[in-house]
């Protein structure tokens, strides 16, 4: 009986660090690199250039805005003039991600990517979040898993003590 006891609550455990659901994601970059955000449509190959628009924005600030088949980027924030850009050729296919060079500090925050076909269509949503270091570890990044692999170490480690305290 304490050994199913003990296999049901490694079990637990391990459902815990499984991802759930529809999460935001999380991208981490380095002062000065350049990061993709990405978004995309679905189906892809939906895209109709000339009855599209796409907003990426931080809260009311536009970081790029795409509409009738090119960029028009008036009423861009000044802090991503320059900075930014579509994949243009792959935009037909359904990526709507977004590039950002030159990342900085103040470039931390939830970005929402915004798709709408035209007035018939329902307005596509999608939110990433950029975390950005000023500082580079060495010699690379922890994924952003790191946590559940922690958990999932832990679980296992427990499964072994467990089985052996049980024989």
């Amino acid at each position: 009986m304490k050994g199913e006891t003990a296999l049901w609550m490694v079990a637990c455990l391990l459902l815990v660090s499984l991802p759930r659901g529809q999460q935001e994601s999380i991208y981490h970059a380095f002062v000065g690199e350049t990061v993709v955000l990405p978004c995309t449509t679905s189906p892809p190959g939906e895209l109709i250039f000339s009855k599209s628009m796409l907003y990426w924005q931080i809260d009311k600030k536009i970081v790029h805005f795409f509409q009738k088949g090119q960029d028009s980027l008036g009423s861009q924030d000044k802090h991503f003039c320059g900075r930014t850009s579509l994949f243009l050729d792959q935009m037909k296919h359904g990526n709507l991600s977004l590039k950002i060079s030159n990342v900085q500090l103040q470039d931390s925050a939830e970005y929402t990517c915004i798709y709408k076909q035209d007035q018939n269509h329902q307005t596509k949503k999608s939110y990433i979040k950029l975390n950005v270091s000023g500082q580079s570890q060495i010699p690379s990044r922890s994924p952003p898993e790191t946590p559940r692999l922690a958990v999932l170490s832990l679980s296992f480690h427990l499964l072994v003590t467990l089985g052996v305290w049980h024989l």
